[in-house]
């Protein structure tokens, strides 16, 4: 298998093409590494070589590293998987160096050849990083090209050199945009950064490396910071000018993160020490802190959910063994928000849409949502009139059932109620076809309920969107006691179709994310009828890694939602329904008319323009601080604990039937602690035992609802852990 083709033309210009067989984008591997390695040796030896260009064969030139690799670097090293990393990210190091001085003589800076880099498309993580080391960057001008750094993202940062050549490149500051906040850019935004040096027409990116090839000095291809004077941009730490640059980026790092992500304070660390030493000392300090951040448990989890777990579930890792269900034609019924978003990530997906309303004005309301979007985008020079066009001719606004009758997949998205979602099914089952499948879009309501009304059960299912669709990246799929596994995948297609991420759960109450984000938000509220202070709530939440605290979370979800899920909630359990006092805090809110930041007024103040502003000075004077508050840790156990229990609850009941899936929707879906990895990763992070112990106390000093689920006691009698005993190595082990 060839990975990186060579190529040497009548110019003695040789070209790496990279292309990684059976993928539509490339991503670096350990055979790769090896293929540019052996292809750089061959062009630097052959004297009649004059220089190189690397490029793609693809559309894209690469997605990045397989993260695989570096879970095979700490495998080789047995005993040692911290020396096996760094000197695995070193040896990443030496080869992308070597793109830089080849044959360059160390005094003279003579001798070298140069290497242009041609990127047709996207480059993120490591194929940017080869670029960096590269001494002339050409780029496709594509506008729908990304370049970046978003290792970040996955919880660590750039550690193949691209950190250190950044740095060195255009100074700290400039580069913390794309270091610290994984900032994707296109290639006129990339050049005017200074990421590249030249955007050229797609069909002149290879000539026009090549051309510069063949005109380069010995000048033209020595990096600056081999050059002697060198001096780092915005000063080093320890001029007055980096030392505020570091002053102002530590405050910025700690207010975005709250202290919670191992990743970014690696990075500054690393930062701050490779401004004040050589580039290859530097080089060793990025990989030093590379490995640091990946010897943590909270990286490790981060890659394996954010990365893994959330690649394989993308790729239909619990799909049933069906025939493709690739949807062609979908109806959505209501043309409200939710089913307005739900068409346009259809339409814009390329699939062809009905979007139904009673009345023609609310259908083409519905509509115009989807042209808001794609001005939007027009505006961001992301979408054409071209492409804006045809997104719009594939959705077709209507009153008229009829317009149904060739539907493969139906989404209805009426009003949350049983009666009125029934009398929909069962008029919409009237003129369908027998294989189209049926999905309720729901937050709450019962899917084996909900399928009571349908002819055909076994091709009724629950999908579950979060709002805004078009920015949400979960989509929660609910099989009903009857649900066959065609509708499942039906649903899994569709969900890939639209580029989401899907988690497959089984029916029960508030199913997997709202079971798990009630608790939370009940807590918050809880606390603050108890006396505790809002701010020491919020604050709390924040320093988790939470990105909002359990109060904004509540004004921005609706307190009147929270109330009427309460209301109906109490309906259904009966007496069973465990009374608390944040139903009298969201109660008083309510009939307040403080239902959050829709009304510009809820457990915040908001101004005029509906920005929000501090925490109501109202909740003092109705439920008064208490004379002696808890300590910060008790507040967060508190809230972290609420909401992994219930997730450890689910898989207990078998409502979650994969950890893998309960990781990545809570982080996607209610942005549960990324640091962690989500909820059966942290608990395997702090451990078992330790967990239990939490719980213990937490149920002794504030009742029942911390009771420790008997799974995770016993995990915590045997020594086991979640990944351990429920991770896809154990199910092949099993298997």
């Amino acid at each position: 298998m060839t990975i990186f083709h060579y190529d040497v033309d009548a110019d003695g210009i040789a070209t790496l093409t990279w292309d990684l067989p059976g993928k539509s984008m490339n991503v670096m591997t350990l055979e790769g590494l090896q293929e540019l390695n052996d292809g750089l040796d061959k062009a630097f030896a052959d004297e009649s070589v004059k220089g190189v260009v690397i490029t793609s064969a693809k559309k894209d030139f690469a997605g990045g590293m397989d993260l695989n690799i570096l879970a095979k670097m700490r495998e080789d090293a047995g005993d040692e998987p911290a020396k096996g990393l760094f000197d695995g990210t070193m040896r990443m190091h030496h080869l992308l160096r070597k793109i830089e001085r080849n044959n360059m003589d160390a005094k003279t800076n003579k001798g070298g050849k140069p290497v242009a880099w041609a990127c047709p498309g996207t480059a993120a993580g490591i194929g940017l990083e080869i670029g960096l080391a590269c001494h002339r960057r050409f780029v496709a001008d594509n506008p729908k090209a990304k370049i970046g750094l978003p290792e970040i993202m996955v919880g660590i940062f750039p550690g193949a050199g691209g950190t250190t050549r950044l740095i060195h490149m255009l100074g700290v500051m400039n580069a913390s945009q794309f270091l610290l906040e994984g900032k994707m850019v296109e290639p006129k935004k990339a050049k005017g950064a200074g990421l590249v040096d030249e955007v050229v027409p797609a069909d002149e990116l290879l000539s026009a490396a090549k051309e510069w090839v063949k005109g380069a000095t010995d000048a033209d291809i020595v990096k600056p910071w081999d050059a002697k004077g060198y001096k780092m941009p915005g000063g080093a730490a320890y001029h007055p000018a980096g030392f505020q640059t570091f002053v102002g980026a530590t405050a910025m790092v700690h207010g975005k993160t709250q202290g919670a992500f191992p990743a970014a304070k690696a990075l500054l660390s690393a930062a701050y020490e490779m401004t004040m030493v050589p580039f290859d000392v530097a080089l060793k300090i990025e990989a030093r802190w590379f490995t640091k951040v990946l010897m943590n448990p909270s990286s490790a989890a981060m890659i394996r959910s954010l990365f893994l777990n959330k690649e394989a579930l993308e790729k239909g890792a619990n799909r049933p063994d069906v025939a493709d269900q690739t949807v062609k034609k979908v109806g959505i019924l209501g043309a409200g928000m939710m089913g307005a978003g739900i068409a346009y990530v259809s339409a814009n997906a390329g699939i062809e849409v009905v979007l139904i309303d009673q009345k023609q004005e609310a259908a083409d309301k519905g509509k115009s949502y989807s042209e808001g979007l794609l001005d939007k985008g027009m505006k961001r020079g992301k979408v054409t009139e071209e492409k804006k066009a045809e997104v719009l001719g594939r959705i077709t606004a209507t009153t008229d059932y009829a317009h149904l009758a060739d539907c493969d997949l139906i989404v209805e998205a009426v009003f949350e109620d049983v009666g009125v979602k029934a009398t929909v099914t069962k008029a919409v089952e009237e003129v369908i076809g027998e294989d189209c499948i049926f999905a309720t879009n729901t937050s709450t309501l019962p899917i084996t309920e909900l399928a009571k009304a349908s002819k055909n059960p076994e091709q009724f299912i629950g999908i579950h969107f979060f709002s805004p669709v078009d920015k949400m990246l979960l989509v929660e799929i609910i099989k009903g006691a009857e649900t066959g596994d065609r509708a499942v995948a039906k649903a899994l297609d569709f969900v890939r179709q639209i580029r989401k991420t899907p988690i497959v759960v089984n029916d029960a109450r508030f199913f997997y994310a709202n079971r798990c984000i009630i608790p939370y938000v009940n807590e918050g509220a809880r606390m603050v009828a108890e006396g505790v202070e809002p701010a020491l709530i919020e604050n709390a939440a924040k320093q988790l890694g939470m990105p909002l605290g359990p109060l904004q979370l509540t004004d921005e979800t609706s307190i009147d939602l929270g109330y009427n899920i309460m209301k109906a909630t109490k309906a259904a359990m009966g007496d069973a329904y465990p009374q608390s006092g944040a139903d009298d805090v969201i109660t008083a809110l309510y009939e307040a008319g403080r239902l959050g930041r829709k009304a510009n007024a809820g457990f915040y103040e908001y101004d005029e323009k509906g920005k929000r502003q501090l925490l109501w000075e109202g909740l003092r004077a109705q439920w008064p601080n208490a004379e002696e508050q808890p300590d910060l840790v008790t507040v967060q156990h508190r809230l972290a604990m609420a909401q992994v229990l219930e997730a450890v609850r689910a898989l207990e009941e078998d409502v979650l039937l994969d950890i893998r899936e309960g990781d990545v929707g809570a982080i996607l879906g209610w942005g549960f602690m990324p640091w962690s990895g989500g909820p059966f990763s942290w608990l395997d992070i702090l451990g078992a035992e330790r967990a239990v112990a939490i719980c213990d106390d937490l149920t002794a000093r504030f009742g029942e609802r911390f009771t420790t689920p008997e799974l995770l006691r016993d995990l915590a009698a045997k020594g086991d852990s979640f990944y351990g005993r429920f991770g896809p190595e154990a199910a092949k082990a099993a298997a």
